[in-house]
């Protein structure tokens, strides 16, 4: 297409909109005589009424020619508009069925629970994601000494899981620098810290960035305290700091005996312990027991509010124990650990994998001290613990992780069969669309 062939309709456009704006300027100078300075002489008053209507004449005029500019703009090619009906059609529906989906709250931190959301936003909407602010290591405890700021690297993972964005946006927000002052610093970390500096606080900036970033649902810091996480040892010593606990308990060859935070009566966000009492389903999990999943739990109210709740509370097991905090631990282990904090009704229900890892992946952990997580059943049953068996494993260069994409199916069968009770003919529905979504991204 030649270069003349748009220039006309684009000069054209810019003409008229010119030609708007000296309609509003008449508009304005005719109210501004009429209404501040109150002409009172009939002549004068015919003068600006009549300005008026010529200032109305010409924005009519000015927008119809615009438009007409543009439409030419769009025949000649030279604006692209694509509207395919069936695709509007179908992210409609979508939307739609999203929107239905149940309300879920999670509740932890970590890599585990950023990875459950990226498969959970392909079935609901009605995500609401609590996040821990105990982390004091890495690029987010740096910031947080630095800036005064709570720790924002599960919070950005979070948001990053959740939103609707392009696979550079997420590269870029997860680029870490290599070298100066800025070095193993995330920029997503600084990103969220440049939104809390022009933000009313931290919640208001997690909101501002998900706003940014097209997040499916909420993601919330369980406390905006400067909460910090400390444990006592059954050797009696006290180790302060989240990063530092697992550490110490592997080093003194010491298991923990009891977890606590400061403030002590840290307060909960308002839209955290409404989510939760709004939900079809509460999860537990995945991440470390210890330094993510409970320290949430320590949060004022947070407990007793998921205990009260009429959701359905689901415990995800983690793969692998963890050495320095659940070192020989079976899933009912966990869920004992978890009840202690936050009480015997916490849990109802339990997911955890049977998938098997090759020996040469399960040597790699047994050097590290960490194995798989037997399934006790007999133990579970004698808890009361309904238990969901899954395939959930999905290995990354030899790392074990949760297979995203299985583990939200399990959850969302979970949740219909034994509350939700919707038919079958609902999950089906809500599986088709899953894979509708996830092979259009692709």
């Amino acid at each position: 297409m030649r270069f003349i062939d748009w220039l006309k309709p684009g000069i054209r456009v810019k003409r008229y909109l010119v030609f708007g704006i000296f309609g509003i300027l008449l508009i304005a100078f005719g109210l501004n005589e009429l209404v501040t300075h109150r002409v009172y002489d009939p002549l004068y008053k015919i003068f600006f009424i009549f300005l008026n209507i010529t200032g109305a004449f010409v924005i009519y005029v000015s927008t119809t020619e615009a438009m007409k500019s543009i439409i030419a703009l769009v025949n000649s090619g030279y604006i692209k508009v694509s509207l395919d009906n069936r695709k509007i059609e179908n992210l409609i529906y979508e939307k739609r069925l999203l929107v239905k989906g149940p309300k879920i709250v999670v509740i932890g931190g970590g890599t585990g629970l950023s990875t459950m959301l990226r498969g959970l936003k392909y079935y609901t909407s009605n995500i609401t994601a609590i996040v821990t602010v105990a982390d004091d290591g890495g690029g987010s405890g740096d910031l947080r000494e630095d800036l005064g700021i709570l720790p924002p690297g599960d919070i950005r993972n979070c948001i990053l899981a959740l939103a609707d964005t392009e696979p550079l946006m997420e590269e870029l927000l997860q680029y870490r620098f290599k070298d100066g002052r800025l070095k193993n610093q995330s920029f997503g970390n600084l990103f969220l810290a440049a939104m809390d500096g022009i933000s009313e606080n931290f919640e208001d900036a997690v909101q501002k960035m998900g706003s940014v970033l097209a997040v499916t649902g909420k993601v919330l810091p369980v406390t905006l305290e400067n909460m910090k996480l400390s444990a006592e040892l059954e050797n009696g010593n006290v180790v302060e700091g989240e990063s530092n606990i697992p550490e110490e308990a592997v080093k003194q060859k010491s298991r923990i005996k009891k977890l606590s935070i400061t403030p002590e009566n840290a307060k909960p966000l308002k839209d955290a312990l409404l989510a939760i009492s709004e939900a079809d389903a509460i999860v537990l999990g995945p991440g470390s027991l210890y330094t993510s999943i409970i320290p949430n739990l320590l949060v004022k109210e947070i407990a007793s509010t998921v205990r009260k709740s009429n959701a359905l509370k689901i415990y995800i097991s983690n793969i692998m124990t963890q050495p320095g905090e659940s070192d020989n631990f079976k899933v009912s282990d966990h869920i004992k650990t978890i009840q202690k904090y936050g009480g015997k009704d916490i849990v109802e229900c339990v997911v955890a994998n049977v998938d098997n890892i090759s020996d040469r992946v399960k040597g790699k952990y047994l050097q590290d001290g960490s194995e798989l997580v037997e399934i006790d059943k007999d133990k579970l049953d004698k808890m009361g613990i309904d238990l969901v068996k899954a395939n959930l494993i999905k290995i990354n260069k030899d790392y074990i992780r949760h297979d995203s994409d299985n583990l939200a199916e399990v959850i969302i069968e979970t949740i219909m069969e034994k509350k939700l009770l919707y038919d079958r003919k609902k999950i089906i529905e809500y599986m088709y669309l899953s894979q509708r979504i996830k092979s259009r991204e692709k």
